[in-house]
């Protein structure tokens, strides 16, 4: 079994050139003669950090490790019923916060031009729904949270853990901004957009610490969450001021939620059947 003090950064050293082994490349292809290539280095550089885990997990971990992983994926019986509501509606109701301050301080409030197309075929809020959840959230959290948060959580505080996973998860994202059409690359680079779009992962990084500490590390904490926050942000196109006002209320919910933390829970744990323990 590997040393479990340093299994995160053999994730981040390989997630990170393998995606953007993906992306880099994309970048270079014109979209006109390579489309279709182009989205599939896309997906195939956002669905790397799982293809490091795994691979991670059975080269490195015993069974019980490996279990422990799928449990924390599959069972949403370690989710606290009441947890639900923090999963759920966080980000719907800081997204609100944002519309009601933009429409008090003269702004235009919701611009429902992305959500059009559903909202005449809501049919096609299914499908919709379904890709936003395989293609982010899902892949995205059996890495970033399933694997490499209890690691960080071994050495580190999960406060400290919390700042540096959102910090990598962050600049992960980063060549996406110059993959011509990309979410990202519709923001541009150096935009206000831009930043806004980079200031957001480490408050949203330390809620989702906060929550699947206090569910037994249920990955599924984290895939949920993660998927509110895409789905809420593909369906609803904020103005500039509203999106200043939500990212905003971001950081002020993660100053609150470090104040109110149990002090435990601020301190690190000491090996890796300690960090398993837990989840019992």
């Amino acid at each position: 079994m590997t040393n479990t003090n340093s299994f995160p950064w053999k994730f981040f050293g390989l997630t990170f050139p393998l995606t953007w082994v993906c992306w880099i490349t994309a970048i270079f292809l014109p979209i006109e003669q390579y489309g279709l290539l182009i989205k599939i280095l896309h997906y195939a550089g956002g669905i790397m950090p799982t293809f490091v885990t795994l691979l991670l997990l059975y080269l490195y971990c015993n069974p019980q490790e490996r279990n422990d992983f799928w449990q924390r994926l599959v069972d949403l019986k370690r989710i606290n019923k009441a947890w639900y509501a923090v999963i759920l509606l966080t980000v719907p109701f800081l997204t609100l916060i944002g519309v009601l301050f933009d429409i008090v301080l003269g702004g235009t409030g919701i611009k429902l031009a992305a959500a059009s197309n559903i909202i005449l075929n809501p049919v096609l809020l299914i499908p919709f729904a379904v890709f936003i959840f395989l293609f982010g959230p899902l892949p995205e959290e059996m890495a970033w949270r399933g694997y490499a948060l209890d690691g960080l959580q071994v050495k580190w505080s999960s406060l400290s853990s919390s700042l540096i996973l959102g910090t990598a998860w962050t600049l992960w994202h980063l060549p996406l901004f110059f993959i011509e059409g990309s979410y990202q690359n519709g923001l541009g680079v150096g935009t206000q957009q831009f930043w806004l779009y980079m200031l957001d992962k480490i408050p949203q990084s330390i809620l989702m610490t906060w929550i699947y500490n206090n569910n037994r590390r249920s990955t599924a904490t984290a895939v949920l969450f993660h998927f509110m926050i895409n789905f809420v942000g593909e369906l609803i196109d904020l103005s500039l001021q509203a999106e200043i006002i939500y990212i905003a209320s971001w950081w002020i919910v993660a100053m609150l939620v470090i104040l109110i933390w149990k002090p435990q829970q601020f301190v690190r744990m000491k090996t890796r059947n300690q960090v398993i323990g837990n989840s019992t």
